[in-house]
This record gives structure tokens, sequence and C-alpha cells, in this order.
């Protein structure tokens, strides 16, 4: 019997044995305009309830989750639960035109899923584009009742959710880049909660404090929702414990910086152990596209209690923005904690072997008199995954996974998405720019067709087409296990030598280096279609995508189940 079968089989005793200690959770979120002030300006925007960010989920393992959404803004709408396996709730993943149509101005639809086999922070998101700027926010899975955290419990627990800030319209941010085929305007600011900090005009009274106790331990759960930006975080003269990613628990990791790409969680423990008085914390870019960042800075202020109300912040010493060398030292330095809850092996015989290449690309310009904001004005910025550039099947009848259901994909997707890229060039050789030959992909729908329960091994290469850059892979429905990741061109004659087979840390985003590559492993062991992007929006809407078309198994619990009755289904 293969490892996910029987992670089915423990899924269903634990189910079975212990629906007294789980409970249905349920929230209303009405996401419509609202007005804030940011930044000296008044802006509208769409938000969850009124609030930015939106409310934080607080759910225990094994609970079932039940989120009524209600369209009141102007703009289509679907939401992510992002990192959720969505286990038999196939059709609430939430990515729109992939699981589901998008949910209309002045509809509304139901999200509905069990919470299982995952504990820690996770977080909820829109899945239409920019629109994710706006409607975010925390989704926090306990341990079921019974249980502990496999470390000391803290004494309160206390969501960071950095976000992005435009002092203008996002979605005409976004209709303008899509127009003329360039990189959209600059964010003018970060926030933590929503808020932007003293360091920007206007906002010395919008600014996050955390109150603490001398000598107690916090639990900080950390989000990236910013929707293009890898940041380094630091709290002055404090250190972190590090203590899961992704919702998924680590061996404990000490470090005074944290590293976070767009899409990846991380939970870390904050022992207030310095002196009385107030201390910055504070989180700026990590910086790998030059003139594509906003090179600002966030901050909050940790206040110890009787401290005094005088007393001057102290500012942590922060990173150059290009610090390659710190961010990829954090990420290769976490592992997972072997035996913790929900710890599941590295699977050890691979039936699928991917190569895939990641990176920037162009487009022709359909512009007149070459007034594109590509190279040269004569070209759009896209970008691929083995020279394919994704597009969404808008207006093709049916999303993808109904279309997967009713065995009607003609029309809708193909299922020849390659599993080596056509060209094998050195990839991070930045020379690549002088012969554009590689750089134009064809527009494409395409999926990678999985049988049930097969092993999945990819290298995701960067490269360095128009510029190398640093990718945050999020893979929908599935975790996966990182086993090693590095700079250069990707050689398995030199590389596997490095796996980690032992204890990998296990997340569902990977930041895959700048001009560098990654080796993740996984089962195919979620039925249904699952998009595979990088989860910086700019590059998701330039076609850095494609996705898994996992099939059935064997048994009813394996099996796709039928739509909900009030699915959203006009594409």
């Amino acid at each position: 019997m293969r490892t996910s079968s029987l992670l089915y089989l423990a899924l269903a005793l634990v189910a079975s044995s212990s629906l007294v200690s789980a409970d249905v959770v349920e929230y209303t979120f009405e996401v419509g305009n609202v007005t804030v002030t940011r930044l000296c300006n008044e802006r509208v925007i769409a938000a969850v309830n009124g609030n930015l960010p939106g409310p934080t989920i607080n759910v225990r393992e094994g609970d079932t989750l039940v989120v009524h959404a209600v369209n009141k803004s102007p703009y289509n709408l679907t939401l992510h639960w992002h990192g959720i396996f969505q286990l038999m709730s196939q059709w609430a993943d939430g990515p729109d035109y992939v699981t589901q149509c998008p949910i209309l101005p002045g509809g509304k639809y139901t999200y509905r899923f069990n919470v299982t086999a995952q504990e820690g922070t996770l977080w909820w998101h829109a899945h239409t584009s920019f629109l994710r700027a706006w409607v975010y926010g925390a989704l926090i899975i306990r341990p079921r009742l019974g249980h502990t955290y496999p470390f000391p419990t803290p004494y309160q627990e206390v969501p960071i959710v950095f976000g992005e800030w435009w002092d203008r319209n996002v979605i005409g941010v976004e209709e303008e880049a899509q127009e003329f085929g360039g990189a959209p305007r600059l964010s003018d600011a970060y926030t933590i909660n929503g808020l932007p900090g003293p360091l920007y005009n206007c906002s010395q009274n919008q600014t996050f404090q955390l109150n603490v106790l001398r000598g107690k331990t916090y639990l900080l759960r950390i989000v990236n929702a910013a929707l293009n930006e890898h940041l380094f975080f630091k709290i002055a003269n404090h250190n972190f414990t590090v203590v899961a990613v992704d919702a998924a628990y680590t061996n404990p990791y000490h470090t005074d910086i944290i590293v976070v790409a767009p899409g990846q969680t991380v939970d870390a423990l904050l022992t207030a152990n310095q002196k009385v008085g107030s201390y910055f914390m504070a989180a700026t870019p990590y910086q790998t596209l030059n003139g594509t960042n906003n090179n600002s800075t966030t901050t909050g202020i940790v206040v110890y209690s009787r401290s005094g109300s005088k007393t001057s912040p102290l500012m942590p010493s922060l990173p150059v923005n290009n610090d390659t060398q710190t961010a990829n030292t954090f990420y290769s330095g976490l592992t997972g904690l072997v035996g913790g809850p929900h710890w599941v092996p590295v699977p050890k015989n691979v039936d699928e072997h991917m190569f895939i290449t990641i990176g920037l690309g162009l487009d022709f310009c359909n512009l007149p008199n070459n007034t594109c904001w590509g190279p040269n004005n004569s070209t759009r910025l896209s970008a691929s995954m083995n020279n394919e550039s994704f597009v969404l099947p808008v207006g093709r009848r049916f999303s993808m996974l109904d279309a997967f259901y009713r065995n009607a994909t003609n029309g809708v997707y193909t299922k020849d998405f390659p599993d080596q890229p056509p060209f094998v060039f050195n990839y991070t050789d930045t020379s690549i720019n002088a012969n554009q030959g590689p750089a134009f992909a064809p527009k494409s729908t395409k999926v990678k067709t999985l049988k049930f329960n097969s092993t999945v091994q990819i290298v995701f290469q960067n490269t360095a087409i128009i510029a190398p850059e640093n990718h945050p892979m999020h893979i929908h429905g599935l975790n996966f296990h990182i086993l090693a990741q590095g700079t250069g061109d990707y050689n398995a004659t030199r590389d596997e030598s490095k796996f980690n087979l032992k204890d990998p840390q296990i997340r569902n985003t990977v930041s895959v280096p700048f001009a560098g590559w990654a080796v993740i492993r996984f089962q195919a062991n979620n039925p249904g279609v699952w998009l595979v992007h990088c989860h910086i929006d700019t590059h998701l809407t330039w076609g850095l995508s494609m996705a898994f078309e996992v099939a059935n198994g064997p048994t009813p619990d394996t099996t796709l189940p039928p739509p909900p009755a009030d699915l959203p289904t006009q594409c």
C-alpha cells in the first residue's frame, strides 16, 4: 500500500474517532467598497467586512470551515484558502476559471471544507489577480482539543500580516499594465496588519503596536500577503525561533532575521528578553530584479510594559535589498520536524520526473506605433514555464475542474504540458538576453496529467531570460518536500548528492533561488485540477503558470465529488 493510501486511511480513522472534538466554524465575508485613509489620501477599496486585512479565521485541526462569500463589490471575485488541501472539497479551492467561475457582483457562494492534517498558519485571499491587494487575511489552525504544540505553549499568539499598498486603485494599475504590456506601477508602501508605520507620510498614527511583558514568549504568525515582494523581517535586538512554515512544523531554527516570499507563512517564537523599552519591527524588500521594487520599509513597534510613552524605539539593522546570501541561508537552513504532528516521510520511489524552467519572457506588441512598455517599446512582457505561457480559459464555458469532472476538456485545456523545456542552454547566463529566440513563448492552457498516488519530482530551474529573479512557486491542493536548493544551473550528477531525504522542510510555496534552482517531491494523492504558479501576481498575470490534472483514485473517497449546487458556473 502506498504512502498516500495510508494517509487517507489514517485520516479516515482520525475523523471517525474524533468527531466529538471537531466543530463547524462559520463566517460571513461581505466584500464591498469602503473608504480608507492611507498616506495622506482617502481611497476607495474593496474589503471584507469593511476591514483591511480582513478577518482572521481561527479553527482547530479537524474542524469544518464554512465561509459565506457575499460579493457586494463591483468586481468579479473568488476566494482561495492558500495551502488548504481541500481533500474531497476540491470545488472550494477558489482560483477563478480553474476550480470555479467567478462570483459576479451581487452574487454569493458558500465555501465549505474540512481542515485536515494541518496545523499552523495559512491565509486566505482573493484569487482574482490584483484584487488580492485588498482582500486577504490570516487563517490559523490550532491543534484539536486535547493535543498540544510540539514546542512550549506561548503566552500569546499574534498575526503579523504583511501587505502592499498602492496610493491608487489597484484594479486600474493592473488594467494599465495589461493594456501596455509592461510592469505595473510600483506600490507606494508596505504594511503590517494593514498599517504602513511612521516612516511613511501621514502614518505616525497608523502603526501596528505589539505590547509585550518582559520574560514572556509570543508566537508570531507571519504571512506575506504582498503581491510582488519578498520581504526581510527583523525586530531590533531580538531573535526568533522558527517552529513552522506553511502550516508544517520545523525543527527549531534560531535566527535574527526572517525571509518570507509572497504566499509563504512563518511561525516564529519571540521571547521578550531585552531591557524594558520599545523596539521597531521592520520589513523591507528582498530585491532580485533591479528597478521593479518599492525600496521603502514598513515598521511596527514592540513596546514593553511600563516602558514609558517617551521611549524612542530602536531600529534594527536591515540587510541591503539584494542580499541573496542572507535569503538563501534562511531558506536552506529550515528542516522538517520528523515525527511531529502530521509529519509525512519523503516518498522514495519517483514515478514522474519533470524539469521545469521558469522565468520572464516577451510577447509581440499588439499596439500601434510600438507603444508597448516592453523592451524597445516593440514587445510586451511575458512569462512562462517550459516555454509555455499560461492563459486562463476565460469564456470557454467550463472552469478547468468542471471540464475535468464532465470529461469535457476539449476547448478548455490540453493535456500536453511538457516534462522538459524545448531549449537546452545555459539557463542562468545573462548573455542569453542577446538571443531573444527562447524569450518568446506561445500562449496556451496546458496541464500535466498525473496518475492518482504517483510520486512526482520537479526541478524548478530559474532562467536569466530578460533578467534572473527569485520566483515563489505555489502548488494548490498539495504539500511538497523541498529536497535541495542551489544557484546556477541544476546538474543531477553533482546536485543529487545534496538531497535531504531525511528531514526536509514541507511547504506549499517554494522560493526558487535567484539565478538558481529548487527540487521538490510530492505524491499526487488529491484528485482534481491544481494550479501551479508563481505567487508574484505580476508573473501570474504574464503567464508563469500551469496545472496538474490528478486522476481519480480507486475508491469513492479518492474520487472527485460532484460540484455543489450553488457553485458559480458562468465562465
